[in-house]
C-alpha cells in the first residue's frame, strides 16, 4: 500500500478524539511555566508523531510545540518525553541545533500525563529524502549537512554537556538487543514472527568487538529534521525519545538507512537514481562521516545495518501493538504497522548477508 509521508504526517488537524484534554489547564500551566506566554491560547495536534503525541500550541504572539505521553495503558520505560526534555536542553546549551525547551511537567493533574513545551521551529522539513523541493545543484549540500549533523552529535562529550548518566557506558549492542528483544517478546498482543524470532536467536553472537560511547539520537533520518527556510542548514533535530548513550556507528548506520529503505516505509533511497538526482552514493556519505569523525573506514558496517533494521522491526511492531491496544498517537499507524514483517526480513537478509 502507498503512503504519502508528507500528506500523513505534515500540517496539523484539530485534537483527536481520546486525545483532548484540559486546555485550561494547559494555560494555567504555561502562565507560571513558560517566560512571555500570553493566551488565549489554540490547541491542534500535529498528524506526525508514531509515540508521543504532539500539538501545536497557538498564541496570538507566537507559537509553542508539546510532546505528552499518550494516554492509557503503556509499556514500562516507554514514552519518557522527560528524557526528550533533558537531553535537548543539555545539547543545545553545547551548541548542537535543537528546539528551546521551556518547560517539563511530571504532574499527571495538568492534563493527564508527563509533557514539555518547546519553541516551534519554522523552517521545512523533506518527507521524502530524494529532497525533490531542492534543486539537483543544491542536493549535495543538504546531503552535507546531514552527514555534518550527526558527526557533530557524535562529537559532543556526553560529561561535559552533563549527560554522563544519560545512558549505560559500554555494551551498547548487547544491552539494545537485550531490550528490543524483550520489547518484542512481552508484547504478546502484536504476535510473534519467524524473521524477528531468527534475528533474536543469531544477533547477540554476531556482535563486533570493540566499543565506543557518545550521545545518539536513535532515530535520525531527513524528516526528523528541520532546515533553514531557504538554506541547506539545519535549524533543529526534533524527535529525541530513542535518545541514549551509545555507539556512534550504530546511531549513524541507521541513519544511512534511507539508502536501503523503500519510500513507502519511511523516507528511502530504495530504488532511486541516485546519479540523476546528483545525491551522493552510500560509500560516499560513510567516507564523508569517517572524514568528520577521523574514521579510516567502518569495519563491520553490514552488521550495523542489520542490527538497526532488527530494531526497527521491533519499533514498528511496537506500533502495531498500539494499533491493536487503540492508543497509537498516529492517525496512520496502521499503515506502519503493516510494514513490520517487511522490515523483519530485511534485517534477516541484511544479517545474513554481513556474514
Amino acid at each position: 500500500m502507498a503512503v504519502d509521508l508528507a500528506a500523513d504526517n505534515s500540517g496539523t488537524v484539530p485534537v483527536r478524539e481520546g486525545y483532548r484534554f484540559d486546555e485550561p489547564a494547559l494555560a494555567r500551566w504555561m502562565a507560571r511555566n513558560v517566560e512571555s506566554f500570553a493566551g488565549p491560547l489554540t490547541v491542534e495536534q500535529f498528524k506526525g508523531g508514531q509515540s508521543n503525541p504532539t500539538y501545536r500550541l497557538v498564541t496570538p504572539s507566537r507559537s509553542y510545540v508539546l510532546r505528552r505521553k499518550p494516554p492509557g495503558d503503556l509499556l514500562p520505560g516507554a514514552h519518557a518525553v522527560d528524557r526528550e526534555a533533558r537531553v535537548q536542553m543539555a545539547l543545545g546549551a553545547a551548541g548542537f541545533p535543537v528546539a528551546r525547551i521551556h518547560g517539563l511537567c511530571t504532574d499527571d493533574s495538568v492534563i493527564g500525563t508527563w509533557f514539555y513545551v518547546m519553541d516551534l521551529v519554522e523552517g521545512r522539513i523533506f518527507w521524502d529524502a530524494t529532497f525533490p523541493q531542492v534543486s539537483r545543484e543544491e542536493r549535495p549540500a543538504y546531503f552535507d549537512a546531514m552527514n555534518a549533523v550527526m558527526a557533530a552529535l557524535h562529537a559532543v562529550d556526553p560529561e561535559k554537556a552533563g549527560l554522563s548518566d544519560y545512558g549505560k557506558p559500554g555494551n551498547y549492542f548487547a544491552r539494545q538487543i537485550g531490550r528490543w528483544t524483550k520489547q518484542y517478546q512481552t508484547d504478546e498482543l502484536a504476535g510473534r514472527n519467524a524473521d524477528m524470532d531468527a534475528l533474536v536467536e543469531a544477533l547477540p553472537a554476531l556482535i563486533p568487538p570493540g566499543d565506543e560511547t557518545s550521545v545518539i539520537h536513535g532515530d535520525c533520518r531527513c524528516d526528523n529534521m528541520i532546515f533553514h527556510p531557504t538554506e541547506p542548514r539545519v535549524l533543529a533535530v526534533l524527535d529525541w525519545e530513542l535518545s541514549t548513550l551509545g555507539h556512534p556507528l550504530a546511531d549513524f548506520a541507521y541513519h544511512t538507512l534511507m539508502y536501503r529503505m523503500p519510500p513507502e516505509i519511511v523516507p528511502g533511497l530504495f530504488g532511486a537514481d541516485l546519479a540523476a538526482l546528483n545525491i551522493p552514493s552510500e560509500r560516499d556519505y560513510v567516507a564523508a562521516y569517517c572524514a568528520r569523525t577521523g574514521r579510516d573506514g567502518i569495519a563491520n558496517y553490514e552488521f550495523y545495518v542489520a542490527f538497526n533494521l532488527f530494531r526497527l522491526a521491533a519499533i514498528f511492531h511496537g506500533i502495531k501493538g498500539r494499533v491493536l491496544r487503540g492508543n497509537a498517537a498516529n492517525a496512520q499507524a496502521a499503515s506502519r504497522a503493516e510494514s513490520f514483517p517487511v522490515l523483519a526480513r530485511m534485517a534477516r537478509e541484511s544479517l545474513e548477508a554481513s556474514r
